[in-house]
């Protein structure tokens, strides 16, 4: 007679968390789980995998309303340290994007240049508790009558601040190299000429959406880790791409998913959302984004259970073919051959890098866990997935 197999809940996972019986691990203690007992029995064995990713996410920002005046100011135009916030939504709301640049920066009219301050920063010194010089300048109304206000806030005077990041969390990414012969600055950072190095971004196994690949588990109400706080999936992030070529297993071989996430700023910490400069290409924000996969059966171990070897790249040409939009590339490679420092390029070998920390994407997956386990975190059932593969659109 045949076992039955698991099947669980949401509601069945949550009670067991809080009563204190819930089995929750990272998703680098599920490879060897799955490993050594099969899928049926990880599944019976584990309710809960924690992920985690620490990188660079272009696509983030906050919206955020500073006060009424008096006599009150109806914004056209923002500066926050300097950093242009866009204006256009209501009197004193604005939206202050990651990547926008100090008004002052000379750009690479110095070519490279080095971007040392834009909106990731004004983010990370607003939840960092740090004094932000605010600036507004309006055109004056009879309801909203002052033309220009300066002061100086703080995070906590703040009646508003949401992180909101259209574009997080990317499922895999690609290996980035240069294949000309002049150094190229990116966002996949510096690339040394006639393909001396090559650069990664991705957490690999840790990575939240390389854990429930086809959306099983991950859509609109998700609960998350987000920059210390907890945050929320409210919809698939923009560039999201399912349908890209994939393993049999499921996973991704090139960009796809992307996630659309929110959280209150007031909760965040500076460890996890940190401003970066990145030479010659513009400022950024390094987010910490952890989400929980719920074993709901065998399936769903198989998923969180995929190791580094088990997960490919493609290495694709920054210098030409990028830019130029060629789909072409130069190999595939796994994530094992990444992370151990050097891959081969054309018949040679190749330094690699990463531009996403492992270490902090498993200390996220692993604070993830203990919240958890301390009964502080528990699962929201999403109100409906994020779109997912169709078959016949499968491939490359």
């Amino acid at each position: 007679m045949s076992k039955k197999k698991v099947s669980k809940t949401y509601a069945e996972i949550n009670a067991r968390i809080k009563a204190g019986e819930a089995v929750v691990v990272t998703a680098e203690e599920m490879v060897a789980i799955v490993r050594k007992n099969g899928l049926e029995k990880a599944a019976a064995k584990v309710d809960v995998v924690t992920t985690g990713t620490f990188s660079p996410m272009c696509s983030s920002g906050a919206f955020i309303n500073f006060g009424h005046t008096s006599p009150t100011l109806k914004a056209s135009k923002v500066l926050l340290n300097n950093v242009q916030a866009y204006a256009g939504l209501a009197a004193v709301d604005i939206y202050l994007g990651a990547t926008e640049p100090a008004e002052d920066d000379p750009l690479n009219k110095v070519y490279p240049g080095e971007f040392r301050y834009g909106g990731g920063h004004v983010i990370e010194d607003l939840v960092a508790g740090r004094k932000i010089a605010l600036e507004a300048i309006a055109y004056g109304t009879d309801c909203y009558p002052a033309k220009k206000i300066s002061k100086e806030i703080t995070l906590e005077e703040l009646p508003f601040a949401l992180l909101t990041n259209p574009r997080n969390a990317y499922q895999n990414y690609n290996c980035a190299v240069n294949l000309s012969d002049k150094t190229i600055y990116t966002y996949m950072g510096t690339l040394k000429p006639n393909g001396k190095n090559a650069n990664y971004c991705s957490a690999g196994e840790l990575s939240p959406l390389l854990n429930d690949p086809l959306y099983k588990t991950i859509g609109v109400g998700t609960k998350i880790f987000l920059g210390g706080g907890i945050g929320m999936v409210t919809w698939h992030g923009t560039q999201h791409n399912p349908n890209v070529l994939r393993t049999d297993a499921g996973a991704p071989m090139r960009p796809a998913g992307t996630l659309m996430v929110q959280g209150d700023m007031k909760q965040m910490s500076p460890k996890w959302l940190k401003g970066i400069s990145m030479l010659g290409y513009g400022t950024t924000l390094a987010v910490g984004l952890g989400i929980p996969i719920p074993i709901l059966n065998a399936e769903m171990a198989g998923f969180a259970g995929v190791s580094n070897d088990e997960l490919y790249t493609q290495v694709v040409d920054y210098a030409y073919d990028y830019p130029n939009r060629v789909a072409r590339n130069y190999g595939e490679v796994s994530y094992a051959e990444l992370m151990s420092g050097e891959i081969e390029v054309n018949g040679k070998p190749v330094q690699t890098a990463p531009l996403s920390s492992y270490i902090k994407a498993r200390e996220i997956a692993e604070m993830l866990k203990k919240w958890i386990l301390d009964n502080k975190f528990t699962l929201n059932e999403p109100l409906h997935l994020l779109p997912t593969v169709e078959p016949e659109k499968n491939k490359d």
